[in-house]
């Protein structure tokens, strides 16, 4: 079932489409047109696979945003779960004006909490044990309450809220909509579903058995900032002949296609909004190898079907370890080799981490490749394609007018082989090939010591340069050598091969607001 078969509120159809929604996941499609109904409902899935969603949409279509009263109330183990959902059921709210959403938790200002509470407030999110000590406080009035959810109710059992929760639903008009998700179902669940469920619907998600085929398996931890770069770099060092990059949203599909285009990509995108005929011309082109790089959503790239792509690059982590195993299939098919890279930032890390629970495989952690690393590994291809042709031994004629030019010339073989390969290269390539010499600088062997206009003075700590030389240039913390700070300026050793993409990447950022600039230090030593 899709979503416009659901009949909902044109207002929230308008949000779920700005979100970026294509298709309701497993549990949505089983659920909302349940729960639309007003039936009481128990769901059995796992976290991760759209169950704020599943309830959030229902409640909202029968939520009336005139009434200021409270009308639903959900339950959540912890205070990161509670706001979590409420974020979610703002933005599927974002365009039914006057309906207020209030996230309530312990650690936070209960007067801050009453204050909101007294405004009028339609939907609360809440922790049991806040929720309770509002009731207590007769600051939460529970007889307008219509709307009823338990979420990860398996979860708050374990937390030892049970005794909490049936104090809360004793509370609350006996004619009243009960939503009941978890992702397991032990005894007291069911306990409290067959005492406070009137005739519950069961809606049953069951976790598919997760075979990932073998492909190699990569992930880097980026800034934000810096994916597009990253991935970029990425192309540019494995140069695969047909790559697949997935999004989790239309709109980033769209952006990041406009960007790689910019780049000098033969990039193309693909996602539910286009016509078919669009779809048609995009998947003719990315199988006749008119377009190199295809970039789509989960849902849209459902009837690719082409055998020949060398590597697939989750610019998102996806939503539902499923889909992690749906894309990376996509490679390393009729017994090729294939390659998967994922770019993770900041906490989608522990995202990755249930995926290769869940999945049984192994993701390895990469560094990113520095501007250098991408330049030699363009210079040994094209070594080696010049190999393969040397051994096929007809360089005859090529070799003759090589000689005579530079019998007549004061170049040597080498150095002639040298700039035909920076020609090769490209202009932009050659410019990023390792031959910058920065001279003695008065660092340890192997390093190269910037100067850099900042120091105490500007607040700074050596842990602040330390992240921006790694973050700026996509190089590990771990390789930065002695930071020496003084008042107004501040010396720091980066390894050689790093030095010039250091250079480039620093002089065009910023530390605690203040712009940098970098240059290779002076030896006083000597």
């Amino acid at each position: 079932m899709t979503f416009e078969e659901m009949c909902l509120d044109t207002r929230i159809m308008r949000a779920i489409a700005e979100m970026g929604f294509e298709q309701p996941s497993p549990i949505q499609a089983q659920s909302i047109p349940i729960a639309v109904e007003g039936k009481d409902m128990i769901g059995q899935a796992r976290t991760g696979t759209g169950k704020t969603a599943s309830f959030g949409i229902p409640m909202l279509q029968r939520i009336n945003p005139k009434d200021k009263t409270l009308q639903a109330i959900v339950l959540c183990p912890t205070r990161e779960l509670a706001i979590q959902s409420a974020n979610e059921i703002r933005k599927l709210a974002k365009f039914l004006h006057g309906i207020k959403v209030l996230p309530i938790y312990g650690g936070q200002e209960i007067s801050k909490q009453i204050r909101s509470l007294k405004g009028g407030v339609q939907i609360v999110i809440g922790t049991p044990g806040r929720v309770m000590d509002h009731l207590r406080r007769h600051t939460l009035k529970p007889q307008t309450v219509d709307i009823v959810v338990l979420d990860e109710a398996d979860e708050m059992l374990n937390m030892g809220f049970r005794e909490d929760i049936e104090t809360i639903l004793g509370q609350l008009p006996e004619e009243r909509q009960t939503m009941l998700f978890s992702a397991t179902m032990p005894k007291p669940i069911l306990e409290i579903a067959k005492r406070y469920l009137h005739e519950p619907e069961i809606v049953k998600v069951i976790q598919k058995e997760l075979t990932v085929p073998k492909i190699e398996q990569y992930y880097y931890e980026v800034n934000p900032r810096k994916k597009n770069e990253v991935l970029s770099r990425l192309l540019d060092m494995y140069d695969p002949s047909l790559s697949l990059v997935f999004c989790n949203t239309k709109r980033k599909v769209d952006e990041l296609v406009a960007d790689l285009k910019g780049r000098g990509y033969f990039a193309e995108g693909l996602h539910g909004d286009m016509k078919q005929s669009q779809r048609d011309r995009v998947m003719n082109g990315f199988r006749n190898g008119r377009t190199d790089i295809l970039v789509a959503t989960d849902v849209a790239a459902r009837g690719i079907d082409v055998d020949d792509v060398e590597a697939v690059f989750n610019y998102d982590v996806p939503q539902d370890d499923e889909y992690y195993v749906h894309r990376i299939g996509r490679t390393g098919r009729a017994g090729r080799e294939g390659r998967a890279f994922t770019l993770v930032v900041g906490k989608e890390i522990y995202k990755l981490k249930d995926i290769q629970r869940y999945c049984k495989t192994k993701i390895r952690r990469q560094p990113i490749p520095s501007v250098n690393d991408v330049a030699a590994i363009k210079v040994e291809k094209l070594l080696e394609q010049a190999g393969e042709l040397i051994a096929t031994d007809g360089l005859g004629r090529m070799m003759d007018l090589l000689e005579e030019y530079l019998d007549g010339s004061d170049y040597s073989a080498t150095e002639m082989a040298a700039a035909l390969l920076a020609m090769q290269l490209g202009e932009t390539s050659t410019q990023t090939l390792p031959k910058e010499e920065f001279g003695d600088t008065g660092a340890e062997p192997g390093m190269v010591r910037m100067f850099m206009n900042i120091g105490k003075k500007d607040r700074v700590r050596i842990g602040d340069i330390l992240g921006a030389v790694a973050g700026e240039s996509g190089m590990e913390g771990a390789l930065v050598g002695t930071i020496d700070m003084y008042d107004n300026f501040s010396f720091v050793e980066v390894p050689q091969e790093y030095a010039a993409a250091v250079l480039e990447a620093m002089n065009h950022s910023k530390i605690k607001g203040r712009r940098v600039n970098m240059e290779p230090a002076k030896n006083v030593r000597n």
